[in-house]
């Protein structure tokens, strides 16, 4: 009779120690702000959980907590999320709207949301080196995009899709022929996961040859223009 009161005793205050443990009501997400995630498809990622009796845990790695990745489960509906570095696919970012969703298993077993925003691209610009194009002489089309995080990058031809009315666009270079005669060339650009962001530039063309005389050949003509000014 003693021990089966002993033995629900320590039952019954087994499940009140259970019942008055903390559990993790909220998850939030957060992202490394210098791993350039406006250009790159991976950062590192860190989460911090908050517990019903309002204390706090956060992961190892970027948030320098004492929480192991090895004691959670995290998926994903863009990429995949491996000891704490997030990867994803930027084609699936554009179109989710550049929130990812992840789903946390904690080491109490309960499973909660954790939304991610990424800066996403505002506007792309021209900002060309020249302000004429020269025939037979490459011109490098020089852009870049605008994010919402404030910050402005080059981009190159892996995000972005150029065309012109003449000449030839090599990767990022405009060649127009030496022997052409049109005095303007219009170039357009798109950004490829998102091409309604789109621009149009039109560059005149030189039209004047390169003043060839002003160019010393050789160090001996430098000679012979201070002899004839003696």
């Amino acid at each position: 009779m003693l021990k089966s009161f002993l033995l629900c005793a320590a039952l019954t205050m087994s499940l009140l120690a259970n019942a008055q443990q903390a559990r993790v009501v909220r998850v939030t997400a957060f992202y490394d702000a210098d791993a350039v995630t406006e250009l790159y498809n991976t950062a590192p990622l860190g989460l911090q959980l908050v517990y019903s009796d309002s204390s706090i845990q956060k992961t190892a790695g970027l948030m320098e907590g004492n929480l192991r990745w090895n004691k959670l489960k995290v998926s994903s509906n863009n990429g995949s999320v491996q000891n704490g570095i997030l990867t994803f696919n930027r084609q699936q970012l554009v179109k989710d709207d550049y929130r990812i969703i992840l789903n946390v298993t904690t080491p109490d077993n309960t499973t909660l949301p954790a939304t991610l925003q990424l800066p996403n691209i505002v506007g792309i610009r021209f900002n060309h080196y020249a302000d004429s194009v020269k025939r037979d002489i490459r011109f490098y089309l020089n852009i870049e995009g605008k994010f919402s995080s404030g910050k402005v990058f080059p981009l190159d031809t892996t995000t972005i899709r150029f065309a012109a009315s003449d000449g030839k666009i090599i990767g990022q270079d405009l060649l127009l022929p030496k022997n052409d005669t049109i005095k303007y060339v219009t170039v357009e650009a798109w950004y490829k996961t998102n091409e309604r962001l789109y621009l149009r530039s039109v560059l005149p063309v030189k039209q004047a040859p390169d003043a060839d005389s002003l160019l010393l050949k050789n160090t001996d003509d430098l000679f012979k223009k201070k002899k004839k000014r003696q």
